[in-house]
């Protein structure tokens, strides 16, 4: 009740969310202010023998949620960004090295990201000619990417794209639509080019 009034407050008065935006988020780095990422232990939520390594760019305000789930590991040079909406990332995971994750965005479990990927779950508005791209905000589509797949090197990974379980993306992939799940897609932009067909036991071409 007393978040819901402290919201409305903010909504009603935008000098005051701008203000207490930027003391959390550092306006012209635009990511969390240093005081906000020393508390970031306190607030983000990490399962058991979960690893985040050191190198690894969290910017993560507590505003919306970031959680890895248990035995999940986050490799170095990645970046992880909640900004514009939640970070959810399962049990048994492994993001790679050099991945940039930029919500929303929910990952399953036994998901398996390989290097230098890029997943993002926000376009920039670009609408109005006579304005420069970064002052027309952004739109957000949450990107979800189900159990036991795996996302091979260099790929690419669309706001508000749905990859289904147990799939295999191929290197370099760009995907733009919804993978469904036990398929394997490839190129740019991406398509299936088997599905496994369960009652031949086998991949079969499509």
């Amino acid at each position: 009740m007393i978040y819901q009034q402290f919201k409305e407050k903010f909504k009603q008065h935008p000098g005051l969310k701008r203000l207490a935006l930027n003391f959390i988020m550092h306006p012209v780095k635009t990511r969390p202010q240093w005081w906000i990422r020393m508390f970031q232990f306190v607030y983000l939520k990490r399962g058991k023998g979960s690893v985040i390594y050191r190198s690894v760019r969290k910017d993560l305000p507590p505003f919306n949620k970031f959680k890895i789930g248990k035995y999940s590991v986050v490799e170095d040079y990645s970046c992880l960004n909640n900004a514009v909406g939640d970070i959810i990332i399962g049990d048994y995971c492994r993001v790679g090295l050099n991945n940039t994750v930029i919500g929303p965005i929910e990952i399953g479990d036994r998901v398996n990201i390989s290097q230098n990927v890029v997943l993002i779950g926000l376009d920039h508005v670009y609408n109005d000619v006579e304005k420069n791209l970064i002052e027309q905000g952004v739109t957000t589509s949450k990107i979800t990417i189900e159990d036991d797949t795996t996302i091979g090197a260099n790929s690419v990974i669309l706001s508000g794209i749905t990859i289904g379980k147990h799939c295999f993306i191929g290197a370099g992939s760009v995907v733009t639509k919804n993978i469904p799940s036990y398929s394997i897609c490839v190129g740019n932009p991406a398509k299936v080019i088997k599905q496994y067909d369960f009652e031949k036991k086998e991949w079969a071409r499509v």
